[in-house]
C-alpha cells in the first residue's frame, strides 16, 4: 500500500447513506487512512445501513475503512472528535446544516483545533439558500435536477435512472475537491472547506442538455433509447435479442449503411445530411430496425466493429461482468485479507506504479475504537469510562 497516492492522509469520516460515503471510498481505496464514526447502539445508531452490515452494499461502500463509535451529543463525544481532527488531514460529512451547526462540529469549529484541515459538506440542496433545511435523496435530486423529464420515453412520464446518479456524482466531486484542497494546502498550509450537493452534482451532470438551454434557449424532452441530438443513434432488436449502434455523423452513417449492406441510405433524399436524418428520424429508425433485425446481436457487433461503426450488446449485470473486456480491465476486485472470498467494484483510474487494493471489508460497528482512541492518546481507564457511559 506505500505506494499509493494517499497514504499518510488521516480522513475522519461522519457520512451515512451514499454520497459521503462514495466520496470517501475514492480516498480509501487509494491509500488513506479513514476512520468511519458511526453512532452507538446506545444512542440509537444504525449506521445510516440501507441493508445489512454483511450485504453488498455495505461493504462495497465500506470497505478499506476501520470503524469507530463516538455519541457527538455527549460532550465527551465530541471533545474526543475535536481531539482526532487535530491531527486529521480531512473531515467528511454529510449532515445538514442545522445538524453540524447543532452539535457543535461545523467547520469553524474543526477549523478552530486545526488551521490545516481540509472540511468536506455533502448535503441535499447546498449549506445555505431557501432549501437549507431540506433533507435531500437522489431521487429528489434527479427529478428537480431536471434528469428525470429527459429520461425515458415520450409520453410515459418521468422515468430516474437505474443508479443513484445524483449520490455516485456528488461524491466523485467531493473527492476531487477535497485532492484540489489538499494540493492548495501544500502551498498555503491552510486547510479549506469543500461543498457540494446532490443538486448541484445533478444539474453539473446534464451537462450539455442543460446547455443547450442556457445556449440556445432549447429545452430538452424524453426520446428514449435515442440520442437526442445524434442521429442515427438508438437501441434496435436484432434476430436474437438488442445492439446499441451509434453511426451519427456523416462519416460514421456512410461506414454503417454500406456495412448494413444499404448503401442506397447514404444519398437517401430523407437522410443525405445530419439535418435531414433529425428531421426524418423516425422514418430512419424504422429502416434500421429492418436491416438490424436480420441477424443476431454477435453478429452485427462483429460486422459492424470491424467496419468501425460503435455498438455493442445490452448486457444485464452478470454478462458485464463476464465481458472478456471488463475482466481485462479489473473491474471486480477480490478483497486481500484472511476472510471468506469477497469480490467488490473495482476503481475506473489506472495509474503508472501503483493500484488501489481492497485489503480490508467492512467489519463490525465499533471494532477499532479503543485502537483509535488510544492511538489519539487515551488511555485505557478512560477509555473504559467512555465505554460505560455510553460515550462509545
Amino acid at each position: 500500500m506505500d505506494d499509493l497516492p494517499l497514504v499518510g492522509i488521516r480522513v475522519l469520516d461522519l457520512t451515512r447513506v451514499r454520497a459521503g460515503p462514495t466520496a470517501v471510498r475514492q480516498l480509501a481505496d487509494w491509500g488513506a487512512e479513514v476512520i468511519k464514526i458511526e453512532v452507538p447502539d446506545s444512542a440509537g445508531g444504525d449506521g445510516g445501513l440501507g441493508g445489512p452490515r454483511e450485504g453488498p452494499d455495505f461493504q462495497n461502500l465500506h470497505r478499506n475503512k476501520r470503524s469507530m463509535t463516538l455519541n457527538l451529543k455527549d460532550r465527551r463525544g465530541r471533545q474526543i472528535l475535536l481531539d482526532m481532527a487535530r491531527q486529521a488531514d480531512v473531515v467528511v460529512e454529510n449532515f445538514r446544516p442545522d445538524v453540524k451547526k447543532r452539535l457543535k462540529i461545523d467547520h469553524k469549529a474543526l477549523k478552530s483545533v486545526n488551521e490545516g484541515l481540509i472540511y468536506c459538506s455533502i448535503s441535499g440542496f447546498g449549506q445555505d439558500g431557501p432549501y437549507e433545511k431540506r433533507p435531500g435523496v437522489d431521487q429528489i435530486a434527479q427529478g428537480m435536477g431536471g434528469l428525470m423529464s429527459i429520461t425515458g420515453q415520450p409520453g410515459r412520464g418521468p422515468m430516474r435512472v437505474g443508479i443513484p446518479v445524483a449520490d455516485l456524482t456528488a461524491g466523485l466531486l467531493a473527492a476531487q475537491g477535497i485532492l484540489m484542497a489538499l494540493i492548495q494546502r501544500q502551498r498555503t498550509g491552510r486547510g479549506q472547506w469543500v461543498r457540494t450537493s446532490l443538486l448541484q452534482a445533478q444539474v453539473f451532470m446534464l451537462d450539455f442538455q442543460a446547455a443547450r438551454w442556457l445556449v440556445g434557449g432549447e429545452v430538452a424532452g424524453q426520446v428514449g433509447n435515442e440520442h437526442p441530438t445524434g442521429v442515427p443513434t438508438n437501441a434496435w432488436a436484432t434476430a436474437d435479442g438488442h445492439i446499441n449502434v451509434a453511426p451519427a455523423g456523416d462519416r460514421l452513417y456512410t461506414r454503417f449503411c454500406n456495412a448494413v449492406g444499404a448503401p442506397e441510405l447514404i444519398e437517401h433524399p430523407d437522410f443525405a445530411t445530419g439535418a435531414l436524418r433529425y428531421r426524418n428520424r423516425a422514418a430512419l429508425n424504422e429502416r434500421i430496425a429492418e436491416i438490424l433485425a436480420g441477424r443476431t446481436t454477435a453478429e452485427w457487433v462483429e460486422l459492424l466493429n470491424a467496419a468501425g461503426v460503435p455498438c455493442g450488446p445490452i448486457n444485464a449485470i452478470d454478462e458485464v461482468f463476464e465481458d472478456p473486456q471488463v475482466r481485462h480491465l479489473g473491474m471486480a476486485r477480490q478483497v486481500e485479507d484472511d476472510g471468506d472470498p469477497l469480490s467488490l467494484v473495482g476503481q475506473a483510474i489506472e495509474m503508472d506504479g501503483c493500484a488501489p487494493r481492497l485489503t480490508r471489508r467492512a467489519g463490525a460497528k465499533g471494532a477499532d475504537t479503543v485502537a483509535i482512541l488510544k492511538e489519539t492518546g487515551y488511555d485505557a481507564e478512560t477509555i473504559e469510562g467512555f465505554r460505560r457511559d455510553g460515550v462509545i
